[in-house]
């Protein structure tokens, strides 16, 4: 199956569910606020952050909800248990609604990852 391809985080927010555009647009200011020098891009078919040329964060858009990944998830410290995920590296926080975005808690996640 061939990975869709968008120009940039703007495409590819628009070309997902209004209520996943909607968890997007507000994982999208959380980061700008939280981790400023970050860069918005996207690599592998979904929206992501990156701190130079390195994959920091993501959104990866499913028919429920928009997973928050981190790249290098595995190696945070998660003393909530937010992140999910078994594989060696990457991690994620299924977000089901934009209400659902815990600032302290993502950004104590988000500051780890973008170090």
């Amino acid at each position: 199956m061939k990975m869709k391809s968008y120009a940039d985080f703007d495409e590819y927010q628009a070309d997902q569910r209004p209520k996943n555009q909607a968890i997007i647009r507000a994982l999208r200011k959380f980061v700008k606020r939280r981790a400023p020098k970050l860069q918005e891009s996207v690599k592998w078919g979904h929206g992501c952050w990156l701190k130079g040329n390195d994959p920091v964060c993501y959104v990866y858009s499913e028919a429920d909800c928009v997973q928050f990944g981190f790249f290098r998830g595995a190696a945070l410290e998660d003393p909530k248990r937010l992140l999910e995920g078994k594989g060696k590296f990457v991690r994620h926080i299924k977000v089901h609604k934009a209400a659902g975005i815990d600032e302290r808690s993502f950004g104590a996640l988000l500051k780890q990852a973008a170090r």
